[in-house]
């Protein structure tokens, strides 16, 4: 169970992003520091910049396939994959224009979590140096394997917008409805992979974490370290990124007319998927590899912390709903540490 001491270091950990976030807000709302195209400017930034610095720097301290717990990636992948059926299910059934969007964004609500800035303080205080080291492995996959194929569909999507509002003249692409993602009657499915392929080529999110891994595995078979000058490059940006995100998340918040901008019912529904399917989900994927004891515990818990940040850092650059994720974000980190200690109770309990 976690202590006041514990709550503490979460605290310490999670009030400096609200920090961020008030001056953000303030810019805009009080001082009028920032328009609507410096909010977009900052996003790209650090989608384009600070958050590939950050993986690469991530992966290449932390990637290492030869001490890595195959049946918890196993069981996150299971969850993941129940998760997809789940959420297309869901679409199939329910009346949205933009079953495609909804559905990489449900998928991102369930699966995508803060599992270092949130997750590590808690896991180790909850579980030592055993929670910390699962966190990692969990993040290092996120970053370089569940991340990247969401870039695949967020480029996917918007390619197709594209063609669509070429095809239909000058309507933007937030205004065309998308119930699928090709119309083989009006364009050819391998053009549009093409365009997908060379878009995911040339973005640095994706080449960033293939360098990290391979980087990581070759210092670990040859004991290499990197060199001192491009290590204190690449962090002098990749530090500023959580900061500058949170930051970026209170710009937008103030540019909106409510500060739950995507509305109360679908604010619920976000957080529902977030704290509950999702580790519903995970839970099912863990007992299906035969996890038990504290490994069982562990990737239950971190099924349940707040929403990733960078989410919110794709949605935006990608016009896909990032008023639900600013919200997720936001208010899921705030209400995150009620509900860890509520599920590790709950799992102490039934595990006696």
């Amino acid at each position: 169970m976690l202590s006041w001491a514990d709550v503490s270091r979460a605290l310490t950990g999670t009030v400096p992003l609200y920090i961020a976030l008030m001056l953000g807000y303030g810019s805009v709302r009080w001082w009028r520091t920032f328009t609507a195209e410096h909010c977009d400017g900052i996003n790209r930034m650090v989608c384009f910049f600070i958050i590939p610095l950050f993986s690469f720097q991530f992966t290449a301290a932390h990637a290492d396939p030869f001490e890595t717990n195959y049946s918890v990636i196993a069981a996150d992948a299971i969850s993941k994959i129940l998760a997809v059926f789940l959420i297309a299910v869901w679409a199939k059934f329910c009346r949205v224009t933009d079953r495609a969007g909804w559905c990489i964004t449900g998928f991102s609500l369930c699966t995508l979590t803060n599992l270092l800035l949130v997750g590590v303080p808690v896991a180790k205080s909850m579980y030592g140096q055993l929670g910390i080291d699962l966190l990692i492995q969990l993040s290092v996959v996120q970053a370089t394997l569940w991340f990247p194929i969401l870039l695949c569909f967020l480029e996917l999507r918007k390619s197709f917008q594209d063609k669509e509002s070429s095809r239909n003249g000058s309507l933007p692409s937030s205004d065309v409805e998308k119930d699928s993602f090709v119309d083989p009657t009006t364009r050819s499915q391998w053009s549009l992979f093409k365009i997908v392929g060379w878009k995911l080529a040339v973005n640095p999110n994706i080449y960033a974490c293939v360098f990290g891994v391979i980087w990581a595995i070759i210092s670990r078979r040859r004991k290499l370290k990197m060199p001192e000058i491009v290590d204190d490059s690449i962090q002098i940006l990749s530090k500023a990124g959580i900061g500058t995100a949170m930051f970026n998340i209170g710009i937008f918040m103030a540019m909106q007319r409510k500060v739950i901008a995507c509305g109360t019912k679908v604010a619920i529904f976000a957080l529902v998927l977030r704290f509950v399917v999702g580790p519903a989900l995970t839970t099912l994927g863990a007992l299906a590899v035969g996890l038990h004891g504290g490994v069982l515990q562990i990737t239950i818990i971190q099924a349940a912390l707040p929403q990733a940040i960078t989410t919110f850092i794709f949605a935006k650059e990608y016009g896909l709903h990032a008023d639900v994720f600013s919200t997720a974000v936001v208010f899921g980190t705030l209400v995150s540490l009620p509900v860890l200690v509520a599920y590790c109770a709950a799992l102490q309990v039934i595990q006696g």
